[in-house]
């Protein structure tokens, strides 16, 4: 119905591939010493945005496997752990410079594997989906939220890599809209968005955006 072929792949469901996959690398790779590795930044200054990124997520993913373990790992990967941290991890003003940077330098850090492989270019990719947003609004209309449909402009897919992304809705609501108001549209989104029951999409979270781009709001999927 509204699952976007390019957007929805099949979550990895066994955990052992999921733990070698957050090993491989996505850009050059790490020393193969057996002691505890600097984080990159250490090693060189970070020039690009994605490269404080992936190290900050990197340095968190660290810190979260050592207070947790292997277990730690099956959460913060198989479950979107790292995906929804970045919603709220430190320091946001370098976490946004790429935020997919971020999740995957996350998940490295919290994998078994001790060697970090930072990204060679930008992770995240943001993608307006026109089609969602009619698909939306068309289901709005027959089942009693056509008012708070009107108020989206965009919808907006952020991948954050290969397999995770968030969908982001732009809206015309702003800092003075009510929370109710801006309740009402996540409710809205979310049920028509959860609406078939087999859907092994990998969307984690829906976040509400004002006209100047502030978050609203943010929901799970």
């Amino acid at each position: 119905m509204h699952v976007p072929a390019q957007a929805r792949p099949i979550r990895l469901t066994v955990v052992a591939a999921v733990l070698g996959l957050i090993t491989v690398s996505c850009g050059s790779g790490g020393s193969g010493s057996s002691a505890e590795p600097e984080s990159p930044a250490t090693r060189a200054s970070a020039e690009h945005g994605y490269e404080a990124a992936y190290d900050a997520g990197w340095r968190e993913g660290r810190r979260i496997f050592k207070d947790g373990g292997k277990g730690s790992a099956v959460r913060e990967v198989v479950w979107g752990g790292c995906v929804r941290r970045s919603l709220t991890a430190e320091p946001q003003n370098v976490v946004e410079k790429d935020r997919g940077a971020w999740v995957l330098g996350c998940k490295q850090g919290v994998g078994t594997g001790k060697d970090p492989h930072p990204p060679v270019r930008p992770v995240t990719r943001r993608e307006a989906d026109p089609d969602l947003l009619a698909q939306f609004r068309s289901w709005a209309d027959t089942n009693g939220f056509k008012q708070p449909a009107r108020e989206v402009g965009q919808v907006v897919l952020i991948h954050l890599g290969d397999r995770d992304y968030d969908v982001e809705v732009s809206t015309t609501y702003t800092g003075k809209s009510t929370k109710a108001e801006v309740r009402r549209l996540a409710d809205a989104f979310a049920t028509w968005w959860d609406g078939d029951d087999g859907d092994k999409a990998t969307a984690w979270n829906l976040i509400v955006a004002a006209q100047d781009g502030k978050r609203l709001i943010t929901r799970k999927l």
